[in-house]
């Protein structure tokens, strides 16, 4: 039971990640009362909206305009009401001292129990990985009383998912955690249909939330468990009993 006073944090490196990867979830997590705030760190101008670019007379502001546009629509579809898109270069991703400061701040602010975003492998963008260390170092660093930031008291050290990368065998990727989004997955599905400039996911990434629903329902015996996201830990399940 997801309870409603859960805080859920969510970094995306481009304008789509949270979608693909963590839609249903997001959604169900929205759907049950949680606090769900959505940090989108670049619009993916230059290395995920290859489609377009296909336009004659392109622009790199139009391409933002576009996605924009179909950040807002996936977020209504999603419920998401609480994000912020930084507008960082995307292909290839630099973090500066200032931008490590800006997200220990945010986390420090949202005092998530969860933050949920990009995994340490993705053979075939690195601006994921990237993205995955920064949240982790800006997670370790956001708990050091040492790490003053004045307004921005430090915080306990939050649990730290990633995202399924887009080629999971490649990136060596195993599920360490998998959740059902049967509920939510028509939320899921409207929101990928907003995205345009990547249409060639959309089929893609229905087919992976139908696979790690079999992977559910074999793993839990719950029949009724349709669609589902996996993901993996940072740290390992802390506890007094199995869960």
């Amino acid at each position: 039971m997801i309870d409603k006073n859960v805080n859920l944090m969510v970094v995306s490196a481009h304008a789509a990640d949270f979608v693909w990867r963590a839609g249903g979830t997001i959604a169900k997590y929205i759907k049950h009362g949680a606090n769900v705030s959505l940090v989108i760190l670049s619009y993916g101008a230059r290395g995920e909206s290859n489609d377009l670019w296909n336009v004659e007379g392109q622009t790199m502001d139009n391409v933002k305009t576009v996605r924009q546009e179909e950040i807002e629509a996936a977020a209504m579809c999603l419920g998401v009401k609480n994000y912020e898109i930084w507008d960082y270069e995307d292909y290839f991703m630099e973090i500066t001292p200032e931008r490590m400061e800006r997200l220990v701040k945010k986390i420090r602010e949202v005092r998530p129990h969860h933050i949920l975003s990009h995994g340490p492998r993705d053979a075939f963008n690195p601006d994921h990985e990237t993205v995955f260390k920064y949240v982790f170092d800006a997670s370790v660093q956001s708990t050091s009383n040492g790490v003053r930031i004045e307004g921005y008291p430090s915080v306990k050290q939050t649990r730290l998912f990633g995202f399924e990368p887009h080629q999971s065998e490649i990136s060596d990727f195993k599920p360490d955690l998998i959740i059902d989004i049967t509920e939510t997955y028509e939320h899921k599905e409207a929101a990928m249909k907003c995205f345009k400039a990547q249409q060639h996911l959309i089929e893609y990434y229905g087919w992976k939330a139908k696979l790690r629903g079999n992977h559910a329902r074999r793993c839990s015996g719950r029949k009724e468990y349709k669609y589902a996201e996996a993901f993996s830990r940072t740290f390992p399940y802390v506890g007094s009993e199995f869960v």
